[in-house]
């Protein structure tokens, strides 16, 4: 399966040490740490990631 994945538009450059990535994995969503690709990632409902999405939003 050819998954793109794409970084947050928030990510600050190459040196950033908070980047994300985003891709739709058919009926999910998949979230990954940029920095470190090889240890997985997490596999969110569309409705979970509006929710994880939502939260990160209030925090900021």
């Amino acid at each position: 399966m050819n998954v793109e994945w794409r970084k947050s538009s928030h990510s600050g450059g190459v040196h950033d040490e908070t980047c994300v990535e985003v891709a739709a994995l058919a009926s999910w969503v998949g979230v990954r740490d940029s920095k470190n690709v090889g240890v997985g990632y997490l596999s969110l409902t569309p409705g979970q990631f509006a929710s994880l999405r939502a939260r990160i939003v209030r925090a900021c």
